[in-house]
């Protein structure tokens, strides 16, 4: 094979570029993205926006693979553009940004269609490790954020607690301590995974616990089957 038809399949064989939207009011974080994309050439910048409504514009026009957002603008928060953003682009990855580990957010961020949450002072790695995650359609906790929800896994400390879990959340969360595989939960619970939808939805509930029980390392696997058993 000459040089110049392996040339020709290597380019016909390269993984196509990820563009990416980054929707961030900070000049420096903006800044500090940008020179991170530099690093991994299979990232193409091909837009920015400063604040949620502008985000959601230019996201409806360019429609890239991922966007990395901001969760903190003044008027449409990240929150409310990545919703928007979702509802229009379902397949549009979204890595969420935020100061803070606040659990109400990161909460609030999931239920929005993000697909990471990362905390801004991050690693590279990590946030290497989102960006891959969110193009995949897996789901991605910053570690601080993961052990805010084992927090929330942890036995009640009165009688008068009550799960912040939904009933779902739960059972989903009971079979993965049992060890069971994802279409084995699928089954256990009557969830068809030949549905879309509905496969999505399990498979976050899945990722969500999956990566907090990782990150929390043999404690939080205790913590959860004991909260479990008591339920």
């Amino acid at each position: 094979m000459s040089s110049q038809t392996n040339l020709d399949w290597n380019k016909s064989h390269q993984s196509p570029l990820q563009r990416i939207l980054i929707v961030e009011d900070d000049p420096v974080m903006r800044l500090g993205l940008e020179q991170f994309f530099e690093e991994y050439p299979k990232y193409q910048i091909v837009g920015m926006a400063a604040d949620g409504y502008t985000g959601v514009e230019v996201a409806m026009r360019l429609q890239p693979d991922l966007v990395v957002m901001d969760i903190g603008f003044p008027q449409l928060d990240g929150i409310a553009a990545t919703k928007q953003i979702k509802a229009n682009l379902p397949n549009v990855g979204v890595v969420m940004l935020t100061s803070h580990n606040n659990e109400t957010e990161m909460i609030a961020a999931l239920a929005s269609g993000a697909d990471a949450c990362c905390i801004k002072s991050t690693s590279l790695e990590q946030l290497s490790v989102a960006m891959s995650a969110a193009q995949t359609g897996a789901t991605y906790l910053d570690p601080l954020i993961a052990r805010k929800v084992i927090e929330h896994l942890k036995p009640p400390t009165s009688t008068k607690n009550t799960s912040q879990l939904s009933s779902r959340e739960l059972e989903v969360l009971k079979v993965i301590v049992d060890g069971r595989s994802n279409p084995e939960i699928a089954a256990e619970l009557y969830m068809s995974m030949s549905t879309p939808h509905k496969k999505k939805r399990i498979r976050r509930h899945i990722n969500l616990f999956r990566q907090a029980l990782y990150s929390a390392g043999s404690l939080g696997e205790i913590n959860c089957r004991t909260f479990v058993s008591k339920r």
